[in-house]
């Protein structure tokens, strides 16, 4: 058979697939399907087309086939001859004809003439007969719509942020350049799921997309992002979006046909190309853990059921790097233009998308514009997180089951000593995890909230299950609370289901502090969060700049108070960093190169999830034969019972599947020969690894090798006392509260001359410093302007972080009249940092003392109206007479009585009071 042969039968195959019959052009029948695609049809100027493709008795396309291996880059010119070479009288839809594809059996190329600056672009497989008969009879095509798009229907503001506008309006020229991929980078927080919303409404809408395919990181954002869509209220409709279109949660192997938009995990839409069902805690498992180590992307096949036209555009919303890697395939798969969302862009995302990042606003510029709130980073140093311990022999120590947590006492026949890596895995140290959780609890309304009552949402990062547990069992002992007060969320999680507890944390007091593994470290939106404990470290940046954007997100007052009673608005989040997570420079990890880092219940839910390279065979049956050396007769019987077969066959079965010679014996069976070409030895590969791995599809036999694997113990030290080594804010924070210092001074010196309260504090001496509280308020709203962008609070807050031991009374700015004490601090006039009415109340005392020396004694009576006063100037800078028309004053007599009670000296008092409190 010739490569051209070949290549033919492969075309064929191919179009029969995609629900084309193929026929010789002697034998033709146009009346026996709906698609025909007919060999060798000759054509005017005596030239033949390879393939001359009919729907509904019309001419619509040609294919023009190469030998495989081909390249295909000018074969267009070739093709574009026989579009135009039709004899007029054969039926057809248009002349020339639309559709061209150039095709060689392992590569098609297909190019629609109709498009505006048409070009050839890489399709996975050939079209369905219905598609090309649908695209015929449309006026105009997909492209044709999108290059009118942002002209024909501009995009109305309202509603949209202006980063979101911005985004949506460069998406939409790309789209209208017909660019295939655009990227779209977006800060954590600032409303890239309502962008991608937002145009999805537009594309259904304007540009008649069919179907758009929204993929999420796991299947907890898929609902979240399901709600995004009901809540959605279309500007030009002012219905909400699921009222005009049906939008689909995929939670089977089936694609509704009258959907519009379908949300899924790439895993699921993986299974669903191969026909089969996932099981929903794959589903439910972020990328970040299903990770693995594999050197060739997925491989798909085409399935009729799925044809690569049922989606137009495909949305990726902030999923794992290898999206671009493992599950490459699947995204490929579609004819479809790819739209990626991210807040965190890797380089390889970045040329995925050729280099098209239609949209780029980083955390610094959403902060900036409101939409998202800063951070600082306070660092907790414990002596054994750092260096580990050592536990002498003789002690009596305590082991933990790691499956059952049972714990027996056992007294130690050697000495033991761990490092920092050790902890929460091998070893367990209760004294660590308290030490960092008391510290939190000491500093909490200090150094990190001062003035708060109430611990606000907090998040921990935990390093695996279990130490997820010991943490919430120690969190609820040091804050001395129950088990509302602080939860686990992860996929081990019993008794509520772990949205359901989501939505509390998001939406109810209780509860206050959540541990988590994974489950809510990407895209989950729990908007009230205002603390991050890391105590596990990341070593990616894309997933700890993605932990790091649970604390970024905005709220209004009202629904931060409905939460968190105790606080008004969230300024700021706190990363409290107990590991050294922020200690080192975060890169991208590449994929891992030897399977001995991938757990083993990773490598076994990679393996029932389809990715079954080499690696992953032999590292599993590696694994599986070390374990079975440990097992009792009774858990061999177990496992084969669910198996079906003895764990030392399926060991067995896996080795034969990727050894060389059993994969050449495989094929000379399979396909009667005795010498089988390298893609006939591939497909018995596939046959020997599907059957050696059958029992893994198995969930009960998997999750019964995962206990029997788990059975090796812990050592629970409590022998060693741990202490802070170091508790404070990091350099960069120190930086910020420089550069805020820096402004505030620079804001001072600018508007001395300009700003009355300035004027006065700045050029006045004591005795003529009279300022009006009209006059405070204009200043605090002159400082919160740009370029100074400042508050009260984030001056003071600098100043306690720069300057703590000038600093007293510790806490938040409480009153508008506290910024006379950060100018007057900041001018040098005072020593130290002090709430104004704190030096309301010493001034009082003072002028009081300076009374009795004077000869003056004052009635409990008088001395009352005095505090009335002296509290009145705390609050409202001065008093006058016109005050004592309002309470509390009124409420006691008013000015008669303040004037029967002090004679002729309430003039002076006044006066003096006006003047020397303030001063």
């Amino acid at each position: 058979m010739t490569p051209e042969q070949k290549t033919r039968k492969l075309i064929d195959k191919q179009l029969q697939e995609a629900g084309w019959e193929v026929q010789d052009y002697r034998n033709l029948n146009l009346s026996s399907s709906l698609g025909i695609a007919v060999r060798e049809f000759p054509l005017k100027g005596g030239i033949t087309a390879d393939y001359l493709l009919f729907v509904n008795r019309k001419a619509v396309g040609v294919i023009e086939a190469k030998p495989e291996g081909a390249t295909l880059g000018g074969v267009s010119e070739q093709s574009q001859r026989y579009l135009e070479a039709l004899p007029e009288n054969i039926p057809h839809y248009k002349l020339p004809l639309p559709f061209s594809y150039e095709a060689s059996g392992t590569e098609i190329f297909f190019r629609d003439i109709r498009d505006p600056d048409y070009r050839s672009r890489r399709v996975f497989h050939f079209h369905k007969p219905e598609t090309l008969q649908e695209w015929a009879e449309d006026k105009k095509t997909l492209r044709q719509r999108l290059k009118e798009l942002p002209i024909k229907y501009p995009l109305n503001k309202e509603g949209l942020r202006e980063a979101q506008y911005e985004a949506i309006k460069n998406l939409e020229i790309s789209l209208s350049q017909n660019k295939p991929r655009a990227l779209i980078q977006m800060a954590t927080g600032s409303g890239k799921t309502y962008v991608a919303v937002a145009e999805s409404y537009r594309l259904i809408k304007y540009a008649k997309a069919k179907r758009i395919l929204f993929l999420v990181d796991r299947a907890n954002l898929g609902r979240q992002t399901l709600r995004e869509f009901q809540n959605y209220i279309t500007p030009d409709d002012g219905r909400k979006f699921t009222e005009l279109y049906n939008v689909q949660l995929l939670n089977s192997k089936v694609i509704d046909p009258i959907s519009k938009v379908c949300i899924s995990t790439i895993q699921r839409m993986y299974s669903i190309l191969k026909g089969e069902e996932i099981e929903e805690e794959l589903d439910e498992k972020s990328l970040f853990e299903l990770e693995t180590q594999i050197k060739q992307p997925l491989e798909v096949q085409y399935n009729p059921d799925v044809p690569i036209e049922t989606f137009d555009f495909i949305i990726v919303d902030e999923c794992h790097r290898s999206i671009y890697n493992l599950w490459r395939q699947v995204l490929e798969y579609f004819d479809a233009f790819l739209i990626g969302l991210t807040a965190t862009p890797a380089k390889h995302t970045i040329a995925f998308f050729n280099k098209n990042l239609v949209m780029e606003y980083p955390h610094e510029r959403a902060v900036a514009d409101g939409v998202n709130v800063p951070y600082d980073v306070y660092r907790i140093k414990t002596k054994i997180s750092e260096e580990g311990a050592r536990i002498e022999a003789g002690y009596n120590v305590k082991k933990r089951d790691k499956l059952t947590r049972e714990q027996r006492w056992e007294l130690l026949d050697e000495e033991v000593e761990y490092d920092s890596k050790q902890l929460d895995r091998s070893v367990v140290v209760p004294d660590q995890i308290r030490t960092i959780i008391r510290t939190f609890k000491e500093k909490l309304f200090t150094d990190l909230f001062p003035g708060r009552k109430e611990v606000p949402k907090t998040i921990i990062f935990a390093k695996d299950d279990a130490h997820a547990d010991d943490i919430v069992h120690i969190v609820r002992e040091e804050f001395g609370k129950g088990n509302e007060f602080c939860k686990k969320i992860t996929y081990k999680t019993t008794g509520e289901k772990p949205e359901d507890l989501i939505a509390s944390f998001r939406n109810s007091y209780n509860p206050r502090i959540v541990v988590t593994v994974d489950m809510i470290s990407t895209g989950t939106d729990i908007k009230p969060v205002e603390c991050l404990i890391f105590m596990r470290d990341v070593k990616s940046r894309v997933l700890f700049e993605q932990m790091k954007g649970r604390g970024t997100r905005v709220i209004n007052s009202e629904d931060l108070q409905a939460v968190t009673p105790d606080t008004k608005y969230k300024t700021h989040f706190i990363i409290i960093d107990a590991v050294g997570v922020t200690d080192n420079d975060k890169t991208d990890s590449r994929p891992l190169e030897r399977k001995r880092s991938v757990p083993f219940e990773k490598l076994l839910h990679n393996v029932a999830l389809g990715i079954r390279d080499e690696d992953t065979i032999l590292s599993l049956g590696n694994r599986l034969a070390r374990l079975q050396k440990t097992l009792s007769s009774k858990q061999q019987k177990e496992l084969e019972e669910k198996a079906g077969k003895s764990l030392k066959e399926i060991i067995n079965d896996l080795f034969k599947s990727v050894d060389p010679d059993e994969k050449i014996e495989k094929a000379k069976e399979l396909f009667k020969t005795e010498n089988p070409t390298q893609e006939q030895i591939k497909k018995a590969e596939e046959e020997l690894i599907n059957k050696a791995c059958e029992p893994f599809d198995n969930p009960d036999f998997r999750n019964s090798l995962i206990e029997i694997r788990k059975a090796n113990e812990q050592i629970i030290d409590d022998i060693n006392v741990d202490e802070i080594v170091y508790a404070g804010y990091d350099e960069e924070a120190k930086e910020r509260a420089k550069r805020t210092i820096e402004s505030f001074k620079k804001f001072i010196e600018e508007n001395k001359d300009e700003i009355d309260a300035l004027q006065i504090l700045y050029n006045q001496p004591y005795s003529k410093r009279h300022l009006t509280y009209k006059q405070i308020k204009e200043l605090a709203e002159k400082i919160q302007k740009p370029p100074y962008n400042l508050t009260p609070e984030h001056v003071w807050k600098a100043y306690e972080q720069l300057e703590k031991s000038r600093v007293k009374g510790a806490g938040s700015v409480k009153l508008l009249t506290d910024i006379i004490s950060l100018i007057r601090f900041t001018l040098g006039i005072d020593e130290v940092l002090m709430h104004f009415p704190d030096i309301i109340d010493q001034n009082f005392e003072k002028w009081l003392k300076e009374q009795e020396k004077q000869g003056k004694k004052f009635t409990d009576e008088q001395i009352e109206w005095l505090k009335m006063i002296k509290d009145h100037i705390a609050t409202s800078v001065e008093i006058t007479k016109d005050d004592f028309d309002y309470p509390p004053f009124n409420e006691k007599g008013g000015l008669i009585k303040f004037y029967n009670l002090f004679g002729d000296e309430m003039e002076k008092i006044l006066e003096e009071l006006n003047e020397e409190l303030v001063a």
